[in-house]
């Protein structure tokens, strides 16, 4: 199978994620796409994370009903900081008939020669590297330079449509008692509620 891994806190998730992952569902042609709650994001040490129990929860409100996206919570379960190589490895390991595309932001492509072992993630999947309308494509002058121009055949590009909701955005606004009404789906809006998140 051809199977998309689009990582992230996903706290919380919200409709340009959906969004997101079916444009590139669509576009590459996958079969399915594995949303994988991070554990401890290095780039994100010592935030405000909400309980990865509470962030898995909300995923499943948020896919039901998809019949090709799959929450894979195995970083949940994994001690220390979530690395993107290893939960790779983990997944090549379980799953090595399948064919793994990578999915992110086009500016994380662009910095991924800083991220660990990258030589090891283009090896184990192509990049589905995610821009916006209209804009331009990053520069990816510093990733070829270290791994040369056969690079560029390891990534694929993906245009969504514009939709500007972001996770901080919606816990700003909760904390601030304003409306998240169709930015996330009801019943992520209605779990939010329910457990009081993002209030403090």
């Amino acid at each position: 199978m051809r199977i998309g891994i689009f990582g992230g806190t996903f706290d919380p998730v919200h409709n340009a994620h959906l969004l997101l992952a079916e444009q590139c569902r669509e576009q590459c042609k996958l079969d399915e796409v594995w949303f994988i709650p991070a554990g401890s994001p290095p780039h994100k040490k010592g935030a405000g994370i909400t309980a990865g129990k509470q962030r898995r929860e909300m995923l499943d409100f948020a896919v039901a009903g998809h019949p090709a996206f799959v929450i894979k919570d195995l970083e949940l379960h994994r001690e220390g900081p979530s690395y993107t190589v290893e939960t790779l490895r983990q997944l090549k390991t379980t799953h090595p008939d399948d064919e793994f595309f990578f999915i992110v932001g086009a500016d994380s492509v662009r910095d991924l020669h800083t991220w660990r072992e990258p030589e090891t993630i283009l090896e184990m999947v192509t990049v589905i590297g995610v821009n916006r309308p209209n804009i331009s494509l990053p520069d990816l002058s510093e990733l070829t330079h270290k791994f040369g121009e056969t690079i560029l055949s390891k990534i694929l590009w993906v245009t969504m449509p514009g939709i500007d909701i972001s996770s901080t955005d919606i816990r700003n606004r909760i904390r601030e008692k304003k409306s998240v009404r169709f930015m996330t789906p009801r019943a992520v809006e209605v779990y939010i509620h329910n457990n009081r998140l993002y209030l403090e």
